[in-house]
């Protein structure tokens, strides 16, 4: 069996628009919005589509946070800096900053749970209150 490789398109069979979405891709996301701005600026349809271009095909959230949260547990891959001594030392540094980050968050959340057990406890007791008030009228 064999397979043909797909053509690929170089700069005189790209249309105008392709050639002007791979600069504004080679600049980043701040190119694209200097692009919208200044497309409200001399026409407002033209910065209306740009946004409309920019939300539909994810260029205006790629990058962000949510990505990094995303990523965030995941082993981390570096690369070997040529120094294995360094490497040991940065691996190691790494991993004890994962876990010390670990058990912050772990205490973190003990916190929030004392927390919101001492409200609920504070709730409750108080409801009690207005219950046995309320049955003392009656």
């Amino acid at each position: 069996m064999t397979t043909t490789p797909a053509p690929t398109l170089t700069a005189e069979s790209q249309g105008w628009f392709s050639k002007a979405e791979n600069w504004l891709d080679a600049r980043g996301k701040g190119a694209w919005i200097v692009a919208m701005v200044l497309g409200f600026i001399f026409f407002w349809p033209i910065g209306l589509a740009l946004l409309a271009y920019m939300i539909w095909s994810n260029r205006m959230f790629n990058g962000s946070c949510k990505s990094r949260r995303h990523r965030h547990g995941h082993s981390h891959r570096f690369t070997s800096s040529g120094n294995s001594a360094f490497d040991a030392y940065k691996a190691d540094t790494l991993k004890r900053l994962e876990d010390e980050q670990g058990a912050f968050e772990a205490f973190l959340q003990r916190l929030r749970d004392a927390k919101d057990k001492s409200e609920f406890d504070a709730f409750m007791e108080d409801r009690a209150k207005a219950t046995d008030a309320d049955e003392a009228k009656a």
